[in-house]
C-alpha cells in the first residue's frame, strides 16, 4: 500500500488566512492575499513571526478548503500520515495535535508526526507547500500552491492548486 505523508500548516490548515486576520487584528492593516505572490511569509506578515509564537495561533487555524473529505478519501485509500514540522514553534506542538483530533477525529495518533526536520520521512507521495521539505523526498512530490510558492518551478514537482485536484490525481 502506498505512504502517502501530508503537510499541515498551509495544506491542511489555512494559514494565510489566519496571519491575514492577525495581522488586521494587531495593526489594522488589510493585507490582500492576491499582492502576495512569491513573498516570503515573514515578509509578508510583518508580525508574523510574532502571531505563530502566540497561544492559540495553531489551535484555531481554518480548515483549507476540501482537506476534510480528500484526508478522509486517502485515509481510507492509502497508509496516510500528517507530518508536520513543529518543533521551530513549541507552542504548536499540542495545537496541532489537538487541532487534528478535532478536524480529523480519523485520524489516529499513530499517524501524526510533529517533527523538527522532515528530512527523516519518507514515503511514495508527500504533499507540501514548500520545496525544502519536498527537495530530499525521494518519492512523488506534490507541491501544494500558496503565495510563497506560486513562482517556484521544479519539474520534479507537480504542482496541485486545490483538494479536489489532489483527489482526482490519487
Amino acid at each position: 500500500m502506498k505512504k502517502v505523508i501530508v503537510d499541515m500548516d498551509g495544506v491542511m490548515a489555512d494559514v494565510y488566512h489566519q496571519l491575514i486576520q492577525f495581522e488586521k487584528r494587531d495593526s489594522g492593516q488589510e493585507i490582500e492575499i492576491s499582492n502576495l505572490a512569491g513573498k516570503p511569509e515573514i515578509e509578508a506578515f510583518p508580525n508574523g513571526k510574532k502571531h505563530v509564537n502566540e497561544i492559540g495561533f495553531f489551535r484555531t487555524l481554518p480548515l483549507m478548503k476540501g482537506s476534510r473529505e480528500a484526508i478522509e478519501y486517502l485515509n481510507n485509500k492509502y497508509e496516510l500520515y500528517i507530518v508536520s514540522a513543529g518543533m521551530e514553534f513549541p507552542n504548536s506542538l499540542r495545537e496541532k495535535y489537538d487541532w487534528l483530533a478535532e478536524h480529523f477525529p480519523f485520524i489516529t495518533w499513530e499517524q501524526i508526526v510533529l517533527c523538527g526536520s522532515k528530512r527523516v520521512v519518507a514515503g511514495d507521495v508527500m504533499i507540501d507547500d514548500y520545496p525544502k521539505n519536498l527537495n530530499h523526498f525521494e518519492g512523488e512530490r506534490f507541491i501544494f500552491t500558496q503565495p510563497h510558492n506560486e513562482h517556484i518551478e521544479n519539474e520534479t514537482y507537480k504542482r496541485v492548486d486545490s483538494w479536489a485536484e489532489i483527489m482526482n490525481i490519487l
